[in-house]
């Protein structure tokens, strides 16, 4: 049976299942505000019963029927491929960090064993991994393809046959948004060069999940997309990363240290290539299957004739970890926070579009993705495969965990600087009373990290939206400790303290008037003379 008629089977018998307590558990606007009814929202998408949604399971489908019920509830149509459901077929991959193996080899003969699992992590996700890996490391700075900015890691390396290794950060000249678009290049531009792996290694003052943490996650599935055209990795090639704690090893001998290297990297210098004086020989122990996961898509029409076949975007994902190693002795990666409520945010959005006095004049299309925590999938799939024609897509609005945390006052909008949607969101801004906020992390990668960036990635001018916060603040605090102790964990649940929903729902109430701003404009978005990303 096809994947596509294995999902819409599967989507029939749960909604048929759920039809009842559906109608029991989605309250609408009428009886409830909208702080109410975002939380409301978020506790269906992140209950114990959907067992943290992870991408295809059958808790992912029965957060995707409760979304759609909601999508039915707010009166929107169906703009999928079957439905309000647009299938992707994946492959998922899970690695077997302590069947696998990996050692460094000296130049004289010596050996020194990285324990997988501990002292390195082998990535499950991009691409099919190769079962065996002997190569010479090359270390090559931030690895940053950026001559149009005056500034080129790969210049003058020889990669063919070598694997390259990266440490976090970049130049503080150029733009949060430029480096993470070159970051994301580069495993494609290493395979274009000859490489045949990376190993990317983060200063232990940029570190944002613990490495303790990170070992556990480590554990799960990895994806990348069936269709092999549309992935960005190449087959076959190896990805890693380094414990910070062990990482010094990777440089013995080579004249320089993981210290000297990591000090440059957080103050932002230039680090200049050398080889590295070992070998890496590994042997990975993976497991491969399919399985499909769906896209939800739905509509609200445009009143606007000549306007109405123009779609903007409003999306967030609704896959998160699934069930994965017990921290505390919770085992549910419910993702309260990443995403359900993203998703909650855009179901706020709609109902307020949908009742609004005058209805916008373009068509908004609602869009809530799967596969995100695998790499972007679903909505680079969506992006590349529209469920409405090409060209027709003129802005996406994308919510990722906007962590209402602190009273908002300022919105981080990632992308404002590359096109005209950021005047558009500074009047709207300034009109509520409220300012944009400059990304205070900017080799965080945010830009690359959201669902906007496959959009981006299509020429679609785009933004992600968070809680604004500034560097060395009380916010800044609250943001770090919550990465710290709730991302991607179990701690990220219904129990969680702090979330300000009366605060969360001004900034659904923000984009909003956003949407309805950009959807009635005479002119479609435009990428500035000063961006990339329009060329």
């Amino acid at each position: 049976m096809s994947h596509n008629r294995k999902i819409a089977r599967l989507g029939v018998r749960l909604l048929a299942a759920s039809a009842l307590v559906l109608g029991q558990t989605v309250p609408g606007h009428a009886q409830a505000d909208a702080a109410t009814q975002w939380w409301a929202d978020i506790s269906a998408i992140a209950a114990d019963s959907n067992e943290g949604r992870q991408t295809g399971s059958p808790g992912y489908l029965r957060a995707a029927q409760y979304v759609i019920a909601r999508f039915q509830a707010e009166g929107l149509r169906p703009a999928g491929v079957d439905g309000y459901w647009q299938p992707v077929a994946f492959e998922q991959q899970v690695v077997d960090q302590a069947a696998s193996r990996a050692t460094l080899i000296a130049q004289d003969g010596t050996r020194t064993e990285l324990q997988v699992g501990e002292d390195a992590l082998i990535a499950a996700g991009g691409a099919p991994r190769p079962a065996q890996i002997d190569a010479p490391l090359v270390f090559i700075g931030y690895g940053l393809h950026l001559p149009a900015q005056g500034h080129d890691d790969f210049a003058g390396v020889d990669l063919k046959g070598k694997i390259a290794v990266v440490i976090s950060g970049g130049p503080a000249h150029i733009s949060g948004a430029i480096k993470s678009n070159a970051r994301f290049a580069r495993t494609r531009l290493l395979g274009e060069r000859g490489a045949v792996g990376l190993i990317t290694l983060t200063t232990p003052r940029q570190i944002e999940i613990p490495w303790a943490r990170q070992k556990l996650l480590a554990r799960q599935s990895g994806m990348y997309l069936a269709e092999a055209k549309l992935r960005d990795t190449p087959d076959d090639f190896f990805a890693a990363s380094i414990d910070p704690d062990k990482a010094e090893t990777l440089f013995a001998g080579s004249g320089h240290s993981f210290a000297e290297v990591s000090a440059a990297a957080d103050a932002s210098r230039t680090l200049h290539a050398f080889d590295l004086p070992v070998r890496l020989q590994a042997s990975v122990a993976a497991h491969r299957d399919e399985l499909t996961s769906p896209n939800l898509v739905a509509r609200l029409d445009g009143r606007d004739p000549a306007l109405a076949a123009q779609y903007v975007v409003i999306s967030a994902h609704l896959d998160h970890l699934g069930i994965g190693a017990p921290i505390n002795g919770h085992a549910i990666y419910n993702g309260a926070m990443d995403d359900a409520s993203g998703v909650a945010t855009v179901l706020d959005i709609a109902h307020r579009l949908a009742h609004a006095s005058v209805r916008p004049r373009r068509s908004i299309l609602f869009v809530i993705v799967t596969g995100e925590e695998k790499g972007l999938l679903g909505s680079h799939y969506f992006a590349m495969r529209p469920t409405v024609p090409d060209g027709a897509i003129v802005a996406d609005f994308n919510f990722d965990m906007p962590l209402p945390l602190w009273p908002l006052k300022s919105v981080l909008a990632v992308g404002e600087g590359e096109s005209t949607l950021g005047a558009d969101a500074r009047a709207v801004a300034a009109h509520q009373g409220l300012t944009l906020a400059p990304d205070p992390l900017p080799d965080r990668n945010v830009f690359i990290r959201t669902d906007q960036f496959s959009f981006v990635r299509q020429g679609i001018p785009s933004l992600a939206f968070k809680f604004g916060f500034a560097r060395d603040t009380p916010e800044f605090r609250i943001e770090h400790d919550w990465r710290a102790n709730r991302y991607h964990s179990p701690a990220d649940n219904l129990d969680q303290g702090g979330v300000l929903k009366d605060e969360a729902v001004k900034l659904d109430a923000f984009v909003a008037d956003l949407a309805q701003r950009v959807a009635d404009s005479d002119t479609r978005p435009q990428w500035l003379a000063t961006s990339i990303f329009g060329h």
